[in-house]
């Protein structure tokens, strides 16, 4: 199934983080704080202003972004887990930043 988001709406997946501390101590599944960065899967085409033109969104598809801790609504679609959220939800996007496996 393939999914479209709306408007200005975006689709993420999550990335997960280590697993480790920076002392080497491995943090369990259940006291790991969710990931507050993930990679663009999908986006709207956009939001539409006063006259009706539609103003495009600035993120892209396999943007990796940041995105604040209570930001978006979890669904899962094809048993894979995903966030759709709204543009404005979006903290910055990533530049350079290295591939991570994804959640």
């Amino acid at each position: 199934m393939k999914f479209r988001p709306l408007h200005d709406r975006v689709s993420v997946r999550r990335i997960e983080s280590e697993a480790r501390s920076a002392g080497g101590i491995i943090i369990p599944d259940t006291a790991q704080e969710k990931p507050q960065e993930g990679e663009v899967v999908a986006v709207g085409t956009g939001v539409r202003d006063e006259n009706g033109k539609v103003i495009p969104l600035d993120v892209k598809v396999g943007d990796r972004i940041l995105f604040g801790k209570w930001s978006g609504t979890e669904v899962k679609i094809d048993g894979a887990d995903f966030l759709i959220m709204k543009e404005a939800d979006i903290l910055g996007v990533l530049d350079g930043a290295p591939k991570a496996k994804k959640a």
